[in-house]
């Protein structure tokens, strides 16, 4: 018995896994959606700041207006999409396109891409029109 158990193979480690870019997109995509929760806590936090009043609103707008502040939303905004196309990434999965190596590879760059590239976007149309 003991010899049985001594002889068995061992569980893979990470160690000798290679980090693909469908596997990394994986792991941003269930990041980004718990970051979602925080930034909705955020979302919920300047509603009620609206409807406490206009000091308690504009105590809350210098918060989200500080560089902190910015850089917050701007992370917010760049989780909200990335997870948007994520799952629209999976969408397409589920009707059987795209499960190629090498077709998932370049979605999952694609969704990156895309992700930061809209993030950039609509923030510098924000920026314009504030």
């Amino acid at each position: 018995m003991a010899n049985a158990t001594q002889n068995r193979p061992l569980s893979p480690h990470l160690s000798i896994y290679h980090m693909y870019p469908t596997m990394v997109m994986s792991i941003v995509h269930r990041i980004t959606g718990g970051a979602l929760y925080f930034g909705t806590l955020l979302v919920a936090w300047w509603l009620i700041a609206a409807a406490a009043g206009p000091a308690y609103f504009e105590f809350t707008n210098a918060i989200f207006g500080s560089i902190i502040g910015r850089l917050v939303l701007f992370g917010y905004t760049w989780a909200l999409l990335h997870h948007m196309i994520g799952g629209i990434r999976h969408l397409v999965w589920d009707t059987g396109r795209g499960l190629e190596k090498h077709a998932s590879t370049r979605i999952a760059w694609a969704t990156l891409a895309c992700s930061v590239a809209l993030t950039i976007i609509l923030w510098a149309i924000a920026l314009i029109f504030a």
